[in-house]
């Protein structure tokens, strides 16, 4: 059932939307990654890092919100279900337990390159599908790389 029309045309729907579903999904996973992190890591750089941490986790709410919404503006029911996220997140699963500082930037590191990579991947595939959601992702992307800048630099 279709609540609200989308102006593109079916083929681009569907491009749109794959790469809408998809980018919500890790950016959930994101948010709950850096999360489960943020309340795990110990060690000297604890402050700095549990405080960086939470950055991560709201810009990722915010721009999974933002892609939720466009996927409705789009007459796309978006799908943020716990097991829709599992399924489908491109995101290596947290470690558990306790996490020591060096390690906590590690994975951070790693999840944010792996959304990134997905991220540019539907920057691509969007562009002459709809530019309007292009541009959200060209948005998200940038402001995931200044994070995973950061996290590298907290590793070096």
């Amino acid at each position: 059932m279709y609540v609200v029309k989308s102006p593109l045309s079916d083929a681009a729907l569907t491009t749109v939307s794959e790469a809408l579903q998809g980018a919500l999904v890790d950016l959930i996973d994101l948010s709950l990654v850096a999360k489960q992190v943020h309340w795990n890591v110990v060690g000297p750089r604890f402050r700095s890092v549990h405080l960086q941490l939470d950055e991560v986790v709201d810009i990722a709410r915010t721009h999974s919100d933002t892609v939720a919404e466009r996927a409705s503006a789009l007459g796309v029911s978006p799908d943020g279900r716990a097991a829709t996220v599992a399924g489908a997140s491109g995101i290596t699963v947290a470690p558990e337990g306790w996490v020591k500082d060096t390690d906590a930037v590690g994975v951070l590191v790693t999840a944010l390159g792996a959304v990134i990579t997905r991220m540019r991947e539907r920057v691509a595939a969007t562009g002459e599908a709809d530019p309007v959601s292009q541009d959200v992702f060209i948005g998200i992307t940038g402001d995931l790389e200044k994070h995973h800048w950061m996290f590298q630099a907290e590793s070096g």
